[in-house]
């Protein structure tokens, strides 16, 4: 089983020029004294902050930053735009707002980016 997300979790876009970072509210749920990820914690910039600057030609802004360049790679801001919530997802793992989030987990973006987790926030200590 992968590690459960917690808050100030990092994450990156497939698309994004630089990490981001994953905000939960605070919940019943808690690990390590951080609040815990459900799937429904992809909300655009309350639980999901933007990954920089966009290099996805689907993104609006970025297309248009390229027809300006004429036709060369103009990357424009990041605008997370989640399409459904996060998966694949531990279904034995559940909270009141839904399944935990997982290390594994990924979400999809409108403009093409596959958000994942880099680091969940929760560690596994090693002890003698």
């Amino acid at each position: 089983m992968g590690f459960c997300v917690c808050n100030g979790a990092m994450t990156n876009c497939s698309f994004g020029l630089a990490p981001g970072m994953l905000t939960i509210m605070p919940s019943t749920v808690v690990c390590s004294a951080l609040p815990m990820g459900t799937c429904v914690n992809c909300i655009p910039f309350v639980n999901i902050t933007p990954f920089g600057l966009c290099t996805s030609l689907a993104n609006p802004i970025t297309a248009a930053q390229t027809a300006a360049a004429f036709g060369v790679l103009t990357p424009g801001t990041c605008i997370p735009t989640p399409v459904g919530t996060w998966a694949p997802l531990k279904p034995s793992l559940i909270s009141s707002t839904g399944p935990l989030l997982t290390n594994d987990s990924i979400l999809s973006c409108a403009f093409g980016g596959i958000i994942k987790i880099n680091m969940p926030a929760q560690f596994q200590v090693m002890t003698k």
